[in-house]
């Protein structure tokens, strides 16, 4: 049987930009954990989060290390 983890729907970094977006300055690593720890998620298995990465186009930050890769993130977003 497939481990299953916890996969944030929509993804983790669209949920931080638009609540960045929103509040219309930097978000802090509080509010970073705390969006992460309520965003709505569901169950998959490796290879059914492997398929909706693929069909999304580009893969989500880590829940783990949320804030550091969120960090790279916005700085990429603000390069775009």
């Amino acid at each position: 049987m497939s481990e299953l983890i916890i996969y944030p729907i929509p993804s983790l970094v669209a949920t931080l930009l638009n609540r960045e977006t929103a509040k219309g300055s930097p978000l802090t690593e509080d509010e970073v954990i705390q969006i992460r720890d309520s965003c709505p998620a569901i169950a998959l298995t490796q290879e059914d989060a492997r398929r909706v990465d693929e069909s999304r186009g580009y893969l989500d930050i880590d829940r783990e290390n949320c804030w550091e890769e969120w960090q790279r993130v916005r700085l990429e977003l603000a390069e775009d």
